[in-house]
């Protein structure tokens, strides 16, 4: 069962006691726990938290990235793979939109959400053609980008070498 905000402090404040310094908030799609700003802001509370970080899709990020920085919230993490239209309703299953992220990245920037990251995962032979293109978009716009070839999470997505990007 998902860990409602009182026990999320209370586990990150045990944390934090034991020398814990960083907190970034994932699992799902964290933009959609509504009051999430209340949360970042419990957090930030805690003695010794250096710097709260949060992982998105970043369809949401736009509406909420300047009160989530206003709530303590340090920098973000944006999953993108790739800029072909096409390529992003495959990998996304045809939900949010293209556009909705690159304007919430732009928001996050803008709010001060930085240096803001985002993760692309850069399979073999299946949407490598468009790395070009991810790179140049955000070349020189304080966004570092980090490609992966899988996420590897468990069985569905184990590690093959043959998928990897300049593999023999």
């Amino acid at each position: 069962e998902r860990l409602n905000f009182a026990e999320i402090v209370r586990l990150a404040g045990l944390f934090t006691a034991a020398g814990v310094r960083k907190l970034r908030i994932t699992g799902g799609e964290p933009l959609l726990r509504p009051a999430l700003g209340d949360l970042i802001g419990d957090l930030k509370a805690l003695p010794n938290i250096e710097e709260i970080a949060l992982t998105t899709n970043g369809i949401l990020l736009g509406q909420h990235a300047a009160g989530l920085k206003a709530a303590g919230l340090d920098r973000v993490t944006v999953s993108l793979d790739s800029l072909d239209d096409a390529v992003f309703q495959q990998m996304s299953g045809g939900r949010g939109g293209l556009d909705r992220i690159l304007d919430g990245i732009d928001a996050a920037v803008e709010a001060g959400l930085t240096p803001l990251k985002f993760n692309a995962v850069v399979p073999r032979g299946v949407y490598d053609h468009s790395v070009m293109q991810l790179l140049a978009r955000f070349r020189g716009a304080g966004v570092i980008v980090r490609m992966f070839v899988c996420m590897g999470v468990g069985k569905s997505d184990p590690w093959q070498e043959s998928v990897a990007v300049g593999a023999a």
